[in-house]
């Protein structure tokens, strides 16, 4: 797909998700006039970072990753010479689950085609989940359910799996929101962040 078509593309994923009917999380969203948060950055990003649900601030902007959690991934991002508009970012749910609770398993299955349609049309080379939701959504996804682990083993490993388009690097991350009060794990996501950038560059 050429820019315009990627563009029309994920404009069509957008009015879906807008669309969306019989859905808790998106019936809250109209009700406390907040947004859902589609995602953004290169629709040509050969990394495709992917959260599991918005924030509070993340609903009232629609931009993925505007808060606290938001400003240490644009620090990790850029101790590996990174920026936002660089890569995609994305989360497997696009509403706000109530209280910032997890997302359920009703409610992943509900947004999980929207994330695979985005995937099939941006065609990342590596898949950075944020956290063990994200970790293991897309574990499953490509058929690497046996291989899952805890995060705290998985994160900053490396899995290959084959796609529509052809080879994708899976790396799960822990979640940036984990480091916020804990700089042992802001170091660790330092270290994972160099895997990532080290296997877009393949």
């Amino acid at each position: 797909m050429n820019a315009e078509e990627r563009k029309e593309a994920l404009r069509k994923v957008k009015d879906s998700i807008l669309t969306l009917k019989d859905s808790f999380l998106a019936d809250e969203r109209i009700r406390n006039n907040v947004f859902p948060v589609i995602g953004e950055g290169s629709h040509f990003a050969s990394i495709m970072v992917i959260g599991e649900a918005p924030g509070k601030n993340e609903a009232a902007t629609g931009r993925p990753f505007c808060g606290a959690s938001g400003r240490i991934l644009d620090e990790l991002l850029l101790s590996v010479g990174l920026k936002r508009e660089d890569i995609y970012i994305t989360n497997i749910v696009k509403d706000r689950p109530p209280e910032n609770r997890d997302p359920t398993p009703q409610e992943i299955e509900a947004y999980g085609p929207f994330l695979d349609t985005q995937i099939d049309i941006i065609q990342p080379k590596v898949i950075a989940t944020l956290g063990r939701f994200a970790m293991d959504y897309i574990m499953r996804k490509f058929g690497l359910e046996f291989e899952i682990l805890p995060i705290s083993q998985a994160h900053g490993k490396v899995w290959e799996a084959e796609t529509s388009y052809g080879k994708v690097t899976i790396i799960p991350l822990y979640h940036p929101a984990a480091s916020i009060y804990n700089q042992h794990l802001k170091d660790t996501l330092r270290e994972d962040f160099k895997v990532m950038k080290q296997y877009s560059n393949k």
